[in-house]
């Protein structure tokens, strides 16, 4: 597997879409590597929300549970 192929797949496999993965690829391949870099930091970023958004759920279900429990006690 060349370099570009394992960018590809490891955006592929971070969670990116085929149409952010292609760009990047695209950006690679034109060597616009700064862009390319900005565009995976903007990549890097949705997914530290979107784990800050999972660690909310996973407090306010924590927080239920409690509540339930010492109802129940």
């Amino acid at each position: 597997m060349n370099i570009k192929e394992q960018l590809l797949q490891g955006l592929s496999d971070a969670g990116c879409s085929t149409e952010t993965t292609e760009r990047i690829g695209v950006l690679y391949e034109s060597g616009s590597y700064d862009e390319m870099l900005r565009q995976m930091r903007m990549q890097h970023c949705r997914l530290v929300d979107e784990m800050h958004e999972s660690q909310r759920k996973v407090d306010r279900m924590d927080f239920l549970i409690r509540n339930q429990e010492k109802r129940i006690k």
